[in-house]
């Protein structure tokens, strides 16, 4: 069972309806709204790179970690278009284990990528971990696909389809695990005109939006606020995607607590 170790060629032809753009300049409006100077950035679940590439290009010294190798080589390749020293350090890495060469400024994760952590241990470590590698004062800002969405997908057919691709996508979504399953079957057209087949399962968890305050707030952020998708107001109940807002502490609470 594989996850983006085929899809990884095709998915930015398939995703050109994605928005890259709004949502890379949504960031940085919010980013460059911050209380303290953000330079450096970390874009955990980078996939192909698209976003860290964009906000590299506005400026942000990038760090991008994938679990998946494909997506990091798609990544690499677009980073090698842009100047020498705009290109940022793409890491092999899952969310759950990060490790960095020193802290950022900012983190961001875009287009569902924490739905992918399936699992309260995985997600708390990588929440813990994002919070370690986080200066103080540091944001953090991501979006999730909602339950809403997630469960209303059960029993869903998806088809996308470029010249050189036809990709269909199955979904079931089980209420006891409330993970979202897709079926991917992709073809891809040879040189010859033949068509090659293959097939990957992608998995979802529909995270409330109390869990995962929650899980933030165990792992130490505060100022947690939950807007509608690339908005600055509260979410509909209707939501596809919302966007979490939240920040590491200028200072440690218990070394607040010793000083006084």
């Amino acid at each position: 069972m594989s996850t983006y170790r085929s899809l990884a060629g095709a998915y930015d032809r398939l995703t050109v309806d994605v928005g890259y753009r709004r949502r890379a300049a949504y960031l940085n409006r919010l980013l460059q709204k911050e209380r303290q100077s953000v330079e450096t950035v970390l874009d955990l679940g980078c996939g192909t790179g698209t976003m860290t590439c964009l906000l590299a290009a506005m400026g942000y010294r990038m760090t991008g970690i994938d679990l998946s190798e494909e997506m990091l080589t798609e990544a690499a390749r677009k980073a090698e278009t842009l100047p020498e020293v705009q290109r940022p350090l793409l890491l092999h890495q899952s969310m759950s284990r990060l490790r960095l060469l020193e802290p950022v400024d900012a983190a961001v994760s875009t287009l569902d990528a924490l739905n992918y952590l399936t699992g309260e241990k995985a997600l708390q470590e990588a929440f813990t971990r994002i919070f370690r590698w986080l200066r103080p004062g540091g944001p953090f800002l991501f979006d999730v696909n909602t339950p809403y969405k997630l469960r209303r997908m059960d029993g869903e057919l998806y088809i996308d389809e470029t010249n050189e691709t036809y990709c269909v996508w199955r979904t079931e979504f089980s209420e006891k695990s409330r993970v979202c399953t897709y079926g991917v079957d992709l073809f891809c057209m040879r040189p010859d005109g033949t068509w090659d087949r293959s097939w990957e399962e992608h998995r979802e968890r529909a995270w409330e939006e109390a869990e995962l305050r929650s899980m933030l707030e165990k792992a130490g952020f505060e100022e947690i606020r939950v807007t509608g998708d690339l908005r600055r107001t509260a979410p509909r109940p209707d939501e596809d995607r919302v966007i979490f807002r939240c920040r590491k502490p200028k200072a440690d609470k218990k070394q607040k607590r010793n000083d006084t």
